[in-house]
């Protein structure tokens, strides 16, 4: 095949694959995300796009590393009975709605700043409905604070979400830097989250929780907390010191997994594959895109402006993160950060990229995990009432990154 012909078949792969992504399932055949990133890998590899080995050689295994390593880690905590603890203190603390949505925004938050954001959300969300449950309090708005606050509170370090790993990974920006950048965004943007809800659903918070919600009590591990913790808490001071990420987490992961009381079949079970292979078919299908040059292409129909103002750069991803949700966004917008002053225009993909999450229940897994987790205990949380509280946040979020990045020029 031609140059043109190979851009056009990967295009295609691309397009077909994405689709699939922004709908969640393929409208004809039962392909879900996982599958459409496996048959596209495959499909590049098979129209000749890239060989065998160029395949393997496009894959981010350090990535895939440090996702598969943090999972491990957050699943000791989840066996351990840490989100339950988490829940029980809240109940113990609180007296009012109000202050059980400022604590469910805080602890979504700092937990997401710490761990995967769609793990956090995954393993607190239940913690939340059963809190409302008890408590007798509509749990929309207590919802909604999860599912943003976890974006929001992800955008704070290069731990937090899948696509902040995967730019760490791809940029080499230090643990520290960034975060002294993205820290004052994330706490800004959790006050304004607690704000926003706080208007649209005053009436729902007004009150006091119920007595009943403080019987409630759960099995906890003190020993596998403590030890988990541990070895997370090293693992963040490895990396701040400047050792490698992927080899900081994968022997804190190992130094986990060596126990005499854990079956390893229960942290297994917490780890979501499914993510891992979403990220290598993805990492496979945008090689493809990259060596048939059809980015270059693309590229040339945009406004050099797009790649040298950050407003526009703002408003692209943030477009394409909802439109193809933002591991596959930051994917492509890697090629249009700049070689010059490369370091801020990292931090800008990572911090709108994520902040762009918030915009509709599609933008990012942690909104639709815990939508799916809602669905299950019949509370139904439709597009239009996430949107209500989600347009005015991103809105205001990202611009005030843009601001606050202006000054790190």
């Amino acid at each position: 095949m031609d140059q043109y012909t190979v851009a056009l078949v990967a295009g295609v792969i691309l397009a077909l694959a994405l689709f699939v992504f922004t709908l969640g399932k393929s409208p004809v055949f039962r392909v879900d995300r996982a599958g459409a990133a496996i048959i596209g890998a495959a499909a590049m590899i098979a129209c000749g796009v890239l060989s065998f080995e160029e395949a393997m050689q496009s894959v981010d295994f350090k990535t895939i590393v440090i996702l598969f390593s943090m999972m491990i880690v957050v699943a000791n905590l989840k066996i351990a009975g840490f989100f339950d603890l988490i829940g029980s203190a809240i109940l113990r603390q609180i007296s009012s709605k109000q202050s059980l949505l400022l604590s469910t925004i805080m602890v979504s938050g700092v937990m997401s700043a710490l761990a995967i954001n769609d793990v956090v959300c995954l393993l607190f969300t239940p913690v939340v409905l059963l809190v409302c449950r008890r408590g007798k309090c509509n749990p929309m708005p207590h919802l909604l604070a999860v599912a943003m606050a976890s974006n929001i509170g992800s955008a704070a370090t290069l731990l937090g979400n899948p696509q902040n790993i995967l730019i760490g990974s791809l940029s080499g920006l230090s643990f520290a830097s960034y975060f002294f950048t993205a820290s004052p965004i994330a706490l800004g943007g959790l006050l304004l989250t607690h704000g926003i809800l706080s208007v649209l659903y005053r009436r729902e918070l007004s009150g006091f929780i119920s007595p009943e919600a403080e019987q409630h009590s759960v099995v906890i591990h003190g020993y596998l907390i403590a030890k988990t913790l541990l070895v997370l808490t090293a693992i963040l001071a490895a990396y701040i010191a400047g050792f490698e990420l992927a080899l900081a987490s994968s022997v804190g992961a190992a130094f986990l997994l060596i126990t005499r009381r854990v079956n390893p079949n229960k942290v297994y079970a917490s780890v979501d594959f499914n993510l891992l292979v979403i990220f290598i078919g993805l990492f496979i299908i945008v090689g493809g895109v990259e060596k048939s040059g059809l980015m270059g292409e693309l590229m040339a129909f945009l406004p050099s402006s797009a790649t040298e103002h950050r407003g526009l750069f703002a408003v692209l991803t943030v477009i394409l993160s909802n439109i193809v949700s933002n591991v596959p966004a930051v994917l492509l917008l890697k090629f249009f950060v700049p070689v010059d002053h490369a370091e801020i225009w990292w931090k800008s993909l990572a911090l709108f990229s994520t902040l762009a999450g918030n915009l509709t229940i599609t933008g990012s897994v942690a909104n639709l995990i815990v939508a799916e987790i809602a669905k299950r205990n019949n509370v139904a949380i439709s597009a239009k009432e996430y949107l209500k509280a989600g347009l005015p946040l991103t809105v205001l979020t990202t611009g005030m990154a843009l601001v606050w990045l202006t000054l790190f020029r």
